[in-house]
């Protein structure tokens, strides 16, 4: 009694289920081919950047712009040429052939409208169809409008429209068949056959060119943000360098502060509070420059958190071990300076040392066996640097880096309010060439104003 009583429980419940799956399609089927089927939706023309376009002169552009819509008219009328060229008299060539001419114009302008119109007119074409017709309820030419239609409306929507207009094509197709199974059988099956396999081959097709265009859209988004990547690193880095530099000087002056009321024996009071408030706005600085350095620092990647900002930072001083260094890796590199050597701000000093630097690696990387040559003018306005090398001797191993150096450059250059400019020599080197500006100090009068 209990196994009955679950059996009539289960059989309960499973009748609801399969009409809620029925009426769900069903609900899908109204969405897709019956709620707006009549729509305004116009076939697109080629667009304006295609690949056929560009190669057309200005002339001709805009009709071949419209060429997919004198492909569907132009079918239209041949296939409606044919249907009645073929057709006896007195048997309705005319009447078929406007039956699949209309649907195949209607589809430019509204395709799920033109789908049920095919639909329709072969159903109509088959009630009325003489006998004596060998292929039914398709003939050849109804045959290939139709699955042109079919083909042209699951271009335009998404694939669940496409199995809805493949089951009712079947569905119609047998039906109207089932009524002279010897004649009508074997057409309404082929229908179903070719249509299915043209309906999966242009999903597949349709399928692989929008993956294409993600992954090429996935790549394009991955390079920008590698690019914002490392233009963040090397802003990072500048700004730690900068901290050392800063920190540098607003500790001497710092100390210096506190120094001074203990060099002179009984300063006043006015001047003791004046360094002490000088040693109180050092001390501030300090602490908030370490305060927005933490910020930056919690901002790095996991290969920059072992760098030490402890370090002194290298300057123009250091260029001579840097030149050794690299003519030890193997480049020949000669240095030449012009002008009046003279001690440069520090933050210009290292930028210029970095930007030497990084043009000499990429020398090394990119140009194997060529010579270099890191010529330096001093001039009373900044400092002028060009870092030029000859082609290469061999082809360069590729790079593990992520090809952003010259971005760096650019950056440290325009810290400073200059300009750097690198570009391929007419020789097949390259050359790096940057202007540092240096901010001239007044002249002071005797007075201690500026003259």
């Amino acid at each position: 009694m209990t196994d009955t009583t679950k059996t009539t429980v289960t059989g309960g419940s499973r009748q609801p289920t399969e009409l809620r799956m029925a009426r769900d399609a069903l609900r899908c089927l109204r969405a897709d081919l019956v709620a707006g089927a009549f729509a305004f939706r116009p076939l697109p023309p080629v667009p304006e950047d295609h690949v056929l376009l560009r190669r057309l002169p200005a002339l001709v552009r805009g009709p071949v712009r419209r060429l997919p819509q004198l492909a569907a008219v132009g079918l239209a009328l041949l296939l409606m040429f044919v249907e009645v060229a073929k057709s006896f008299p007195g048997d309705g060539g005319p009447v078929r052939a406007l039956f699949l001419g209309v649907p195949l114009v209607v589809m430019v302008f509204r395709p799920v409208g033109a789908f049920w119109l095919s639909l329709g007119g072969m159903v109509f074409t088959a009630a009325v169809a003489d006998s004596a017709w060998n292929a039914w309820p398709w003939t050849g030419v109804s045959f290939v409008a139709h699955l042109t239609v079919m083909l042209v409306v699951a271009a335009r929507t998404r694939p669940r429209v496409s199995a809805h207009m493949w089951l009712l094509t079947a569905l119609v197709g047998g039906l109207v068949a089932a009524a002279d199974p010897h004649r009508g059988s074997g057409v309404a099956f082929a229908m179903a056959v070719v249509s299915g396999i043209a309906l999966t081959l242009l999903l597949a097709v349709r399928g692989w060119r929008d993956s294409r265009r993600q992954v090429v859209e996935q790549v394009a988004v991955v390079e920008e943000e590698r690019s914002r990547r490392t233009l963040l690193e090397e802003r990072t880095t500048i700004a730690r360098e900068l901290h050392d530099v800063v920190a540098h000087h607003m500790s001497v002056v710092a100390i210096q502060a506190e120094a001074a009321p203990y060099r002179v024996q009984d300063p006043p009071e006015e001047l003791v509070a004046a360094l002490a408030g000088i040693r109180e706005n050092a001390v501030t600085a300090l602490t908030e420059l370490r305060r927005v350095l933490g910020v930056v620092r919690a901002d790095l990647p996991g290969d920059l958190d072992g760098w030490g900002p402890e370090a002194p930072q290298p300057t123009l001083a250091d260029l001579d071990d840097l030149l050794e260094n690299v003519r030890r890796a193997g480049l020949e590199v000669e240095s030449v300076t012009t002008g009046r050597a003279r001690p440069l701000p520090q933050g210009v000093e290292l930028s210029a040392y970095r930007i030497v630097q990084e043009a000499l690696s990429n020398t090394l990387r990119h140009a194997p066996g060529a010579g270099a040559r890191v010529e330096l003018g001093y001039v009373p306005v900044g400092l002028g640097l060009r870092i030029v090398n000859g082609p290469p001797d061999g082809p360069a191993k590729a790079s593990q880096g992520a090809g952003h150096g010259l971005l760096g450059m650019r950056e440290r250059a325009a810290m400073l309010g200059g300009e750097l400019v690198a570009e391929a020599t007419e020789d097949g080197g390259f050359a790096v060439e940057a202007f540092l500006p240096v901010e001239q100090a007044e002249p002071v009068g005797a007075d201690g104003e500026p003259a």
